[in-house]
């Protein structure tokens, strides 16, 4: 009778598991594995083991795309933005350079203490020398980055990385006026890539950049070409790594997209900024109508923006090397072009590059 009396909940409530519980320990330990997964196949390729491609099923596309990757971007670029104490500054961007090998003796302003927020030091300027832009070559690399694929573009379909391709026309959207681009009528009946080609013998060409949160964050225009339409896709905002790269079939036409098209002295010309994860803020200089991440969108919508006018009838004149956009982190750039048949690249899949390096020429 002088025994202390135990009160207990009931098991119901104790093991009650709410749903934001459950979908966070899934989700991270999910996030988790994949991890382990990228790792083991970046040890199998550097021993030069060719890895199998292994592609995500609908159920693991659908999951993914169930995070709210576009909210997280949207308040990681409100924590971007906010003004670092003075004495805080240091230690923050320390960390992050050292956790991800920034050179910060290439930045045109090397003193920590002068960039007040995140957003000012992801997009720090270099020295001028730091870049030099070749000349020799008739295409250069837009940005800093490493090298996911390049080559010919063959049957409507181009290779994000090795082995997982996505659809020409589903990355650039349907096929812009040719009275826009002031070329040549291509023939009824043909193919999305032919009614891209407008000179004959010449061949589509691709080259896909990745930027990883440590490189330079501007993007720079990799030849002299005229910009004549910019076409907006609002999308999702998976991340782009090589490891989801090779994981997600068409993840660039899934992602946020600025898609830049015109033409160039061989013919068709396009640079794509393509968004992730983090990297909801895509900037183009010259387009101030442009507004990315925008909190409600239509799926499978885009909108479409003219540069020609009854006043501009060249559209956006851009020398090679001329200062073209930016991202918030870090992202891929992809340009899809036309040229001669004898237009060779200077490149090795995954090889790291810099802007202002050769991509290719004839």
């Amino acid at each position: 009778t002088d025994r202390k009396k135990l009160h207990t909940a009931p098991v119901r409530q104790v093991f009650r598991l709410r749903p934001f519980h459950v979908l966070v320990a899934t989700g991270g330990g999910y996030a988790g594995y994949k991890k382990y997964e990228d790792y083991k196949l970046e040890e199998l390729e550097k021993r030069g083991i060719e890895v199998p491609v292994k592609l995500a099923s609908e159920w693991e596309v659908a999951l993914y795309k169930s995070v709210p990757t576009r909210l997280l971007s949207r308040a990681w670029g409100r924590l971007n933005q906010v003004e670092l104490p003075t004495w805080l500054r240091k230690p923050v961007y320390s960390l992050y350079i050292w956790t991800f090998g920034v050179n910060m003796k290439e930045a045109a302003v090397e003193d920590l203490h002068h960039y007040r927020n995140l957003s000012e030091f992801f997009r720090r300027k270099l020295k001028p020398q730091a870049r030099p832009v070749c000349c020799l070559h008739s295409v250069i690399s837009p940005s800093d980055g490493k090298i996911l694929n390049f080559g010919q573009v063959k049957n409507c379909e181009v290779e994000q990385v090795k082995g997982v391709t996505y659809s020409l026309e589903s990355f650039l959207g349907p096929h812009v006026s040719t009275e826009e681009l002031h070329f040549r009528q291509a023939p009824p009946g043909n193919s999305f890539q032919q009614q891209l080609v407008t000179k004959e013998g010449n061949e589509l060409y691709h080259c896909v950049i990745y930027l990883a949160p440590g490189d330079y964050h501007c993007f720079h225009s990799p030849t002299d070409w005229r910009v004549s339409h910019r076409r907006h896709f609002p999308g999702s905002l998976m991340s782009v790594n090589p490891g989801v790269a090779r994981w997600i079939k068409e993840l660039f036409c899934h992602n946020e997209r600025v898609v830049l098209t015109g033409d160039w002295k061989h013919g068709f010309f396009s640079l794509t900024a393509v968004g992730a994860t983090n990297v909801g803020s895509i900037r183009i200089y010259f387009d101030q109508d442009l507004h990315t991440n925008s909190p409600s969108y239509s799926k499978g919508s885009y909108n479409d923006f003219s540069f020609i006018s009854n006043n501009n009838k060249e559209g956006i004149p851009m020398r090679k090397g001329e200062h073209l956009g930016e991202f918030n982190l870090g992202s891929t750039i992809v340009l899809i072009f036309e040229a001669p048949k004898d237009f060779k690249f200077h490149l090795k899949a995954g090889q790291k590059i810099r802007f202002g390096e050769a991509l290719g020429s004839l």
